[in-house]
Formats: C-alpha cells, structure tokens, sequence
C-alpha cells in the first residue's frame, strides 16, 4: 500500500502571514513539520503543497519535495486534492503545515486503522481535553464517538455539556478524568478515491455554520474513524502561538 503525506502551506494566512516560514530553532515552521513527517514508519512519500514561490524555493532549501498548485483554493482541502489527483498513491495524509511539533507516532495512528478496514474511508485524531480553556475555547475543537469510535460529531461549542456539573467545571475535573472529553487533532487520513469525492462535494450547512470541514463528511452520511492518541502538539494560528511552539521546542531539546 503507498501512503503519501501532502502538507498543504500557503503564505496569506489571515491571523498569521507567512507562518510557514517563521522560524523555531533555527528552521523554518514548514521543515518541522516535513521533518517529522518523514519520521512517521508508514509514510512512503512526503510533499509539501503551496501556491506559494518562497515556501517552495524553503522546502527546496532543506532537500524536501514541493508541489505549486493553483492560488484559487479556498480549503488546504481542496489544495491536497489538486496534488493528489496526479498522485498514484492509495492513502493520503493530510499533515497540517502549522503543526511544528506534531509526533511522527501521531501519523502512524491515524494511518493504522486503513491498513486492516478496506471499507474505511477518513480518519482523524482525538486527544484528551485536561484543561477548562481548552473545554471552553472555540479554538480547540471538541468531538464525540461512538462506541466503534466513529465521529458522532465536531463542535467549537463545550462537548460534551455536562449539564449536572456544570456550575463545578474545574481543571482538576478534566485532569482527573473525571470529566471525560476530547479535543479533535487536524490530522486527515483519506483513501486517495475519497479525497478526490470529498473534495468536489457541496459545502454543508453544518460545516459553514460551524467552520469545520469534516462535518461535510458527516453530513453526507460518511464514517470518520477517530482515534485516540497520548500525544499532543502545539497549531501555530496566531504570533502567541508561535511563542509557545518555539518555548516547547526549546525544552524539548
């Protein structure tokens, strides 16, 4: 089975331009991630795809693989798809480009499921929510599973909502576990086939209404594997962010 990983990096970013090439110890964002991409054990081939001339001549830079694509895409989505249309791969993982310090394992888990389930088509992560920021913040994106572990739903909002405990939210409650809850983690796994699908389908009600791509799976009745992970990571959307990647980093060396 060929697994490739595409990183869709674009310059404009709206909270953040040229996040990719802001540096975290000395590299740029963009080779961090390409870096422990190439980590992860089931990954055959990694492509970072931008519309961007100085992100591409960056990964050239450091030896990686870049792909131009067109300046049109609205979605990072839509931008893998273009990529993975000329691809002759069967899975394609979606590495976000503003996930610095995600852990090659992280990939790894995402991917296993598609190597024994022919019929699956998405998959994602999950990682324990410990904080009451995180609970509430609509930056972090919460989501509900079933009992096979298939997405029930995605949400900004507080899920679940705890409706007897809320007046004694605390840290402690999440930490504890006695409040069980998960943050989404934006890694994508798509059959190849399915991606080109998921791609040339509608915008959902749903999905615009909650700015979250995957719930235009959902939407169209589409199972979303999500699994578990211990490990966490740090999306670079904002210069704060930024500050914490590069803090992280440093007390990881």
């Amino acid at each position: 089975m060929n697994i490739t990983a595409i990183i869709p990096a674009r310059y404009a970013s709206v909270r953040f331009p040229g996040k990719a090439l802001a540096e975290i110890g000395g590299k740029p964002m963009i080779q961090h991630v390409y870096e422990r991409t190439t980590r992860a054990t089931l990954v055959n081939e990694v492509i970072v795809a931008t519309d961007d001339e100085r992100i591409c001549q960056a990964v050239h830079a450091f030896g990686g693989v870049c792909r131009m694509t067109r300046s049109d895409h609205e979605t990072g989505t839509d931008r893998l798809a273009e990529v993975a249309g000329g691809l002759g791969a069967d899975i394609i993982v979606n590495v976000q480009g503003d996930e610095p310090l995600i852990a090659p394992e992280m990939i790894d888990q995402a991917i296993r499921p598609f190597l024994d389930e022919p019929a699956l088509r998405m998959g994602t992560l999950k990682t324990r929510i410990r904080t009451l920021h995180d609970f509430l913040s609509p930056n972090a994106v919460k989501v509900v599973t079933d009992r096979d572990g298939n997405a029930l739903y995605f949400s900004r909002s507080p899920l679940p909502f705890f409706r007897d405990k809320w007046q004694d939210l605390k840290d402690d409650s999440f930490f504890s576990g006695k409040l069980l809850c998960y943050k989404h983690v934006g890694l994508y796994v798509y059959r190849r086939d399915f991606l080109l699908e998921f791609a040339a389908m509608a915008p959902t009600f749903l999905e615009l209404s909650e700015k979250l791509e995957q719930l235009r799976a959902l939407e169209n009745g589409v199972s979303i594997r999500v699994v578990e992970t211990g490990f966490d990571s740090i999306g670079v959307d904002t210069p704060e962010d930024l500050a914490k990647a590069r803090e992280r980093f440093k007390n990881l060396q």
